[in-house]
C-alpha cells in the first residue's frame, strides 16, 4: 500500500510529464482560438509545482492538494490558473474536512461546481468543465480507471463540435466550431495521466 507521500509525488510527476510532453500541442490548440500560450502557462504552472515536490509531499494529502491549486493560481496565469486552482483547492478542503476518499465522486463534484461558479460557465460552452463533468460522471458509477480516461479523452474531442462561450473564443462566435478546446484538451490529458499512475500502482 503507498504513503500518501508516494501517491502524491507520482501523481506529481505523471501530471508534470503529461503537460511537458504536449505543451507545443497545448499550444497550437490555441493558436486557433485564443492567445496560443495554454501549453506555455499550464508548463509553467506544473514546473512550480514539480520543483516544490518535497515539501509538497511533506504535507497531509489534502492540504498538499490544496496548496497545488494555489501555486497554479499562482503561476499558471489566463483564465486557465483560477479554474484549475479552485478545482484543487476545493477538493483539499473538502477532503480535509470530511477525511474520506470513499466519497471522492461527491467531493469531486461539488469542487466541480465550484469550478462552474468561478468561470460562470455550464457545461457544453467549450472549456474544461466539459470534460471534468463526464469524468466525475463516471467515477459516479464507480467505472473503471481506463474507462474514466477515455471518458475525458473522448469528451476533449467533442469540444470540437461546439461554440465557445467564455473567454477569447468566444468572440469568435460559430468560428470557434471545429476546433478542440485547449482547457480541455489540457483537463483530458491530466486526467489520463492521473488514471494510468493510479492503474498501474493502485489497480482498480
Amino acid at each position: 500500500m503507498q504513503t500518501d507521500r508516494e501517491l502524491m509525488l507520482g501523481l506529481i510527476e505523471a501530471c508534470h510529464e503529461a503537460i511537458v510532453i504536449h505543451a507545443d500541442d497545448l499550444c497550437e490548440l490555441d493558436r486557433a482560438i485564443g492567445d496560443g500560450d495554454h501549453g506555455t502557462n499550464m508548463r509553467r504552472g506544473c514546473e512550480a509545482v514539480y520543483l516544490d515536490r518535497e515539501r509538497l509531499c511533506s504535507l497531509p494529502l489534502s492540504q498538499a492538494i490544496e496548496t497545488i491549486g494555489m501555486t497554479l493560481v499562482m503561476s499558471v496565469g489566463g483564465a486557465s490558473g483560477p479554474l484549475y486552482g479552485t478545482l484543487l483547492i476545493e477538493i483539499g478542503r473538502r477532503l480535509g474536512a470530511r477525511e474520506n476518499e470513499a466519497h471522492f465522486a461527491t467531493i469531486l463534484g461539488e469542487a466541480v461546481d465550484a469550478v462552474a461558479r468561478r468561470g460562470r460557465a455550464h457545461a457544453g460552452d467549450k472549456t474544461l468543465l466539459d470534460v471534468l463533468y463526464p469524468v466525475q460522471t463516471e467515477m459516479v458509477r464507480q467505472s473503471a480507471l481506463i474507462n474514466i480516461a477515455k471518458r475525458a479523452e473522448v469528451s476533449a474531442q467533442l469540444t470540437a463540435g461546439m461554440k465557445a462561450m467564455r473567454g477569447r473564443a468566444s468572440f469568435l462566435g460559430d468560428r470557434s466550431i471545429g476546433h478542440v478546446d485547449p482547457g480541455a484538451s489540457s483537463c483530458a490529458l491530466l486526467t489520463t495521466a492521473i488514471c494510468r499512475y493510479l492503474k498501474e500502482y493502485r489497480p482498480a
